[in-house]
């Protein structure tokens, strides 16, 4: 078997890509960013935590999706009035940003006294920003919107539950109007092995002739602690509520430095991903809740490692 369908990311050698030093204003870390391409121009849309512990969002900008300019102050801060903000009082975490019909929708964690719930906004030029409405009950968060309509309906990926070592399931909703949600339902749960634990969306979907391709996180729980690495799926492109395969191997994981150390150990957890076209897939990730990093694979491999069977990843027993 090709190494590159078990193992199909490579690490940028100029990781991390942004660490705390490199934001132009005090706070602890940076992880776990949105990425998007907007006029030729690559924005990651960071997770930053201040110092008290409150995470706000800060845009950084490329031009070769390797090196970023971080702004100099936040764009998104936790709602200071109106109804969002006891939703919102103790940060808003974890974006993605998904482009549909022109403007680019941004789902994120709002965390408050009552837990986390997804929230949803939108901009057209990111410098405006406006909060579209919270659309789950607690506890739920890793929300994903696909990049069109499918059906008539939008469709969005979430992750009910999960917390205080509960097991966490990978659903499915839709809407007509991108506030009012239902028709939930189960995509994929947990299995013994890699990721026993939980599991989460990670990155909106890209569409391929193959069908969406969409990378999730799954947990293991272990002697030290948890363990965050990657696997991706395929679902069908008219019916996505239908897996076609996933990966039975996780397909990323910790294990360089900046992805072992750091105030959450043992942490890959991917928010944004950029299709290019010569078929690359970049892939930006948060590394022990600390830094951002970059990794990329061939789109063709990712669809590829999902279509691997059990059977294929698994030893062999030699017989002699």
């Amino acid at each position: 078997m090709e190494t590159q369908l078990l193992k199909p990311f490579r690490r940028y050698e100029g990781n991390p890509i942004l660490k705390r030093e490199d934001i132009p204003y005090p706070c602890n870390t940076v992880f776990n960013a949105a990425a998007v391409k907007f006029k030729g121009t690559y924005i990651l849309l960071l997770r930053v935590e201040d110092l008290s512990g409150i995470s706000h969002l800060t845009l950084a900008r490329s031009d070769d999706g390797y090196h970023f300019e971080v702004e100099s102050k936040p764009w998104i801060v936790p709602a200071k009035t109106g109804p969002f903000e006891i939703y919102e009082r103790y940060g808003v975490e974890d974006p993605r940003i998904t482009p549909i019909d022109g403007k680019f929708y941004i789902t994120y964690t709002a965390f408050g006294p009552y837990g986390p719930r997804v929230g949803i906004g939108v901009t057209e030029d990111f410098e405006h920003f406006e909060r579209i409405a919270l659309i789950t009950e607690v506890d739920n968060k890793d929300a994903v919107l696909f990049p069109e309509k499918i059906n008539g309906q939008y469709v969005m990926i979430d992750r009910p539950g999960g917390f205080g070592g509960a097991r966490g399931d990978i659903w499915m909703q839709f809407s007509p109007d991108l506030i009012h949600w239902g028709r939930a339902q189960v995509l994929l749960a947990p299995e013994p092995g890699w990721a026993s634990a939980k599991l989460g969306i990670s990155t909106p979907p890209v569409k391929t002739e193959e069908g969406w391709l969409v990378l999730y996180h799954g947990v293991r729980t272990t002697g030290a602690g948890r363990l965050y690495r990657i696997g991706a799926m395929l679902l069908e492109l008219n019916q996505p509520q239908k897996i076609i395969d996933f990966t039975h191997h996780f397909i990323f994981g910790p294990e360089e430095f900046y992805e072992r150390t750091g105030d959450v150990p043992n942490v890959v957890f991917p928010c944004g991903a950029i299709p290019e076209e010569d078929g690359t897939l970049k892939m930006y990730y948060g590394a022990a809740d600390t830094y951002i990093a970059l990794a990329e694979a061939k789109i063709d491999d990712l669809i590829a490692a999902c279509r691997l069977s059990r059977r294929e990843i698994r030893p062999r027993k030699k017989n002699y």
